[in-house]
């Protein structure tokens, strides 16, 4: 009897463990995160996992940042669209016009009555994903913006202070001429061309790159990238190109493995990348500086621009699931977590908390350098020419500005006429997007 009784009792609690493993809500989320950020997104899901037991968020990857917008947008078109799903800077315009398949953030969290301060973040995330009026649409995640960075033994055998980078662009050129000189490979290789030499230099020389605010006061707008600083700063770069001062070595982020490999003395390229920087020529070689700037151009730089990615919660589920999504999102960007992220990636810290548990704890002190990214971007307060870019069709006008400077790098067309070409391009990228979104 007794054994009868303890089998049933056994019986019955592990129905109940069915049944609660069963009610357990999955949440999709998708990202763009490969390798070792990618293990970091896990890492973050995983302890959200276990923290509670009503809700599993299962990360997928889905390719680089274009193919995951893309696998999203045709996903909501054939009504499987995930909860959630990362989505790069340059795409911001384009799901905001994708009417009725957002869930803005501030709606979100106010329904599932999750306890949310936008102003808990750093202005210039928020600036770029918040509506004219200051709703945040989606969830501050990874954001990062260029630095500069060099290569100190390069440096040194160039007979150059390996502890003082450039802060001019005729600085950076005199120098990474000596490095090749000494036997550099390359003098200065740039990541994300159009994001670093065009879109970023804009910004940080307080110059537009497209009217209405860089397209924050609407889609009716041009583009406004081929002006003269532009145009000689493109041109400068073709001169260099032809004693190796300056070398192409490919579109996003490929140029970074010829920087990793001790090839150049110099490197643009996201504050993002600064782990894995360190990790290829150790923390010792490296040095960190602000991007420089053409002092015939502005007196001092303004401010650099966020690049990276944000959360956008997609519409299509039951509203219950929800609630699960909201307290996600409040884990991900709590102070603890985003703190651990900026350290542990480059990434910039989107909250103030995770600045302040940073700074506290030493980072700073014993990673010299890598609270550029959060200065350059607070250097001065926003003007319109540096609060960010809202561009419809922006990852093709991307493609275009590539196209065009590759032209130049190749030698065959010079920089006014490629800027031209691209401004011209990209406008008739706007009309379409314009028309479809009337």
């Amino acid at each position: 009897m007794k054994r009868r009784l303890l089998a049933s009792v056994a019986t019955v609690a592990t129905l109940v463990g069915m049944g609660s493993a069963q009610a357990q809500v999955e949440l999709q989320f998708w990202h763009a995160m490969g390798g070792n950020l990618g293990e970091a997104v896990n890492a973050q899901v995983e302890g959200f996992n276990k923290a509670q037991s009503a809700y599993k968020v299962v990360p997928v990857y889905k390719g680089s940042y274009t193919e995951t917008l893309t696998a999203a947008i045709a996903a909501f078109r054939a009504r499987q669209a995930p909860h959630m799903v990362q989505v790069f800077e340059v795409g911001t315009a384009n799901m905001m016009a994708a009417k009725g398949a957002v869930y803005p953030v501030h709606q979100l969290m106010a329904d599932a009555k999750e306890p949310f301060d936008p102003n808990a973040f750093v202005s210039p995330v928020t600036g770029y994903y918040s509506t004219a009026d200051g709703k945040l649409l989606s969830m501050p995640f990874n954001s990062s913006t260029p630095v500069l960075y060099w290569n100190k033994e390069l440096l040194q055998k160039a007979g150059l202070d390996p502890a003082k980078g450039p802060t001019t662009w005729p600085e950076l050129g005199e120098m990474a001429k000596k490095a090749v000189a000494a036997g550099a490979k390359c003098g200065f290789t740039p990541q994300w061309q159009t994001w670093t030499m065009i879109e970023n230099f804009g910004a940080y020389h307080n110059l537009p790159f497209a009217t209405k605010s860089n397209g924050f006061g609407g889609t009716d707008i041009e583009l406004r990238f081929n002006d003269a600083a532009r145009v000689k700063h493109i041109a400068t770069l073709a001169e260099w190109s032809k004693d190796r001062t300056f070398v192409y070595n490919g579109r996003e982020g490929r140029s970074t493995a010829q920087f990793n490999a001790g090839d150049c003395a110099f490197h643009i390229a996201s504050s993002a990348s600064a782990s894995a920087i360190e990790r290829a020529l150790t923390k010792e070689k490296v040095g960190m500086g602000m991007m420089p700037f053409w002092p015939d151009v502005i007196a001092k730089p303004q401010n650099s621009i966020i690049g990276g990615a944000t959360v956008w919660v997609l519409q299509g589920r039951p509203q219950a699931e929800y609630v699960g999504v909201a307290k996600f999102l409040s884990h991900i960007s709590s102070g603890p977590i985003q703190a651990k992220w900026h350290q542990e990636t480059g990434y910039v810290p989107v909250s103030k908390a995770a600045a302040e548990i940073t700074e506290k704890s030493g980072f700073y002190k014993d990673n010299p350098g890598r609270d550029l990214a959060v200065k350059q971007l607070l250097l001065n307060p926003p003007t319109e020419n540096s609060r960010g870019l809202r561009i419809g069709n922006f990852v093709q006008i991307r493609d275009v500005v590539d196209s065009e400077l590759e032209a130049v790098w190749s030698g065959k067309k010079d920089a006014k006429t490629a800027l031209d070409d691209a401004v011209k391009a990209g406008n008739e990228l706007l009309r379409r997007f314009e028309a479809a979104n009337r």
